[in-house]
């Protein structure tokens, strides 16, 4: 089973069929929204938007860990998501793809980790996305859509929900960084504590506010959110239809060596919380 998180502007499914809703309970709440799981050409298919059918969670409060845990309970294997962005660099204009390769990490206020409460997971991430799916995105993208794709780039992910000050943004720019968005943060890192093999697409929506003929808007965004809509839909699709069985690399094993905690001085109730995530490290 593949898995799609829709970020902004993409509330609904690809053009599924056999499709049913998945009410997932999870030990971190209930997720974002029911899950929508059906077939596109054979591929079973489950889909979950980020930001609730309603755009009704902000980037600080999305359910990130019960959207993870759910579909990792569904049988999910690997994700594909996208994310609405702004540009930091002159040569992204809005309706550009980015398919980024690393993360900045600027939020506060999230919870990051699966684990807690008596058990403690120090485990690697300098590779945020999985490069195989990174790499199939950015082809599929090439190949798909008749936006402007660039592979590769560093995202910003800010808390939000208000946009960047112009000194923030001219920071980011001076550090090289090139796309700025809200909800790469904790997801990535969630889904390489579920071990799953997870990549994003990326809409640019608008120039930040570095630039000094332009200002964020939630109108501008939000026109070329749904402009991006179609490029990015067409990406995930021809992703789903072309994307090689054979997917073993390391993310499938991130966990393995890096509980820190002894076995026995997990308490059971954790234990139990975190046994679909890490059972197969703690068992005898």
């Amino acid at each position: 089973m593949i898995g799609f998180i829709g970020g902004s502007g993409i509330y609904d499914a690809l053009p599924l069929e056999n499709t049913r809703e998945e009410h997932v309970q999870t030990p971190y709440g209930e997720p974002s929204a029911p899950i929508t799981v059906g077939e596109l050409e054979g591929v079973e298919i489950a889909f979950l938007p980020r930001h609730g059918r309603d755009h009704q969670y902000s980037p600080t409060n999305a359910p990130y860990r019960a959207n993870i845990y759910a579909l990792k309970a569904l049988g999910v294997e690997r994700i594909l998501a996208s994310n609405a962005v702004g540009s930091l660099r002159e040569d992204l204009p809005p309706q550009t793809l980015v398919v980024p390769d690393q993360i900045f990490d600027r939020t506060r206020h999230r919870p990051y980790t699966f684990f807690e409460d008596g058990i403690v997971v120090h485990m690697p991430f300098a590779d945020p996305y999985c490069p195989h799916m990174k790499r199939h995105l950015a082809e599929s993208a090439e190949e798909a859509s008749d936006a402007e794709v660039v592979e590769d780039g560093t995202y910003v992910c800010i808390e939000g929900p208000q946009y960047s000050t112009r000194a923030e943004s001219e920071h980011f720019r001076a550090s090289g960084h090139d796309i700025i968005g809200m909800t790469a943060i904790p997801e990535a890192k969630l889904a390489r504590e579920a071990e799953m093999c997870y990549a994003t697409v990326t809409g640019v929506t608008d120039y930040d506010v570095w630039k000094a003929d332009a200002e964020v808007t939630l109108e501008e965004v939000l026109d070329n959110a749904a402009a991006n809509e179609v490029a990015i839909k067409e990406t995930i699709e021809h992703a789903v239809r072309n994307l090689p069985e054979d997917h073993e690399c390391d993310c499938r094993h991130a966990v393995e060596g890096s509980v820190n905690t002894p076995e026995e001085a997990i308490p059971h109730e954790t234990r139990q919380k975190v046994d679909l995530l890490v059972g197969q490290y703690l068992d005898d």
